[in-house]
């Protein structure tokens, strides 16, 4: 039986309806991976394809994300914990016993906090252009931060750059080294869905949270350093948002972390999936061992 197309489902959960796609062999591994900020599981399309062939792959939405449900602010409470729990609740809810944790941007304060709550559901962890490290944090989320440490109409003006179009490609093609290869249709996408009627409260609840994932810095290097989980970190070395040194700073904590960081900007995969695929393979082939 083949089991490689990509299907996509929806699953209830907290009275939720997450949207996902899934491809791959129930039986083989399974990879869930998480999306980051301003996108949904449609960045992982091509990295789906590659690795399917050995790998049971799961992508979800998050609330307020993707095709997933879209409660307002008033209905959903949008922090980092909640979308944590949302997740974990959605792991529970297909019955995954064990994982490896793909994580992109968002995807790592989300993934970081299950992985932390939950060691023995973790196979490894896979760090793609997300952080958790201060020295991580690059130059542009500095209107996230002013936003974040003070809100006020005049910082909100400027986190609200990030939900402008500009911002979403830009996200994209800084630090590629071909535009050719980066398609229209992923930031266009992503803008789509983060100029839904209130979306942009959704996004602004999380900005303001965001401080809440700094200060678990310190609680998830303690959890790498005990459990020592098989670590793999592919970002792009030329995001300005989570730059390479926090990448590095995983082998701080972890001194066996693979780092193999890869030629591109914050949305890699768009130029580099089949690179990363092959690097994930070779790399989750040797848990095996």
């Amino acid at each position: 039986m083949l089991f490689r197309s990509v299907t996509f489902k929806t699953v209830k959960v907290d009275g939720l309806t997450i949207f996902y796609r899934e491809a791959g062999d129930p039986s083989k591994p399974t990879i869930l991976l998480l999306h980051g900020f301003p996108s949904s599981s449609h960045m992982y399309r091509d990295l789906i394809n590659d690795l399917s062939f050995g790998y049971h792959l799961i992508a979800p939405d998050y609330p307020g994300f993707g095709e997933s449900s879209h409660p307002s602010v008033t209905v959903y409470k949008y922090t980092f914990e909640q979308l944590s729990t949302t997740i974990e609740h959605f792991i529970d809810q297909l019955q995954i016993k064990k994982l490896s944790l793909y994580m992109q941007d968002y995807g790592g304060p989300v993934g970081f906090r299950i992985a932390a709550r939950r060691p023995q559901l973790i196979q490894s962890l896979i760090v793609q252009n997300a952080n958790a490290y201060k020295e991580g944090l690059g130059p542009e989320v500095k209107p996230l931060f002013n936003y974040m440490e003070n809100p006020n109409s005049e910082t909100e003006k400027g986190a609200r750059t990030l939900l402008h179009i500009d911002a979403t490609k830009w996200q994209y093609t800084d630090g590629a080294t071909d535009l050719s290869k980066i398609s229209p249709d992923s930031y266009n996408t992503d803008q789509r869905y983060l100029d839904r009627p209130g979306n942009d409260q959704v996004q602004l609840a999380l900005f303001r949270d965001y401080g809440s994932n700094v200060q678990l810095y310190d609680q998830w290097h303690a959890y790498f350093r005990k459990f020592q989980p098989a670590t793999l970190v592919i970002s792009g070395k030329k995001d300005k948002i989570f730059i390479a040194a926090g990448s590095e700073a995983f082998k701080r904590d972890n001194p066996n972390a693979q780092i193999s960081l890869l030629d591109g900007g914050h949305f890699v995969l768009e130029e580099k999936h089949q690179e990363a695929a092959h690097i994930i393979h070779q790399f989750l082939s040797r848990q095996k061992r």
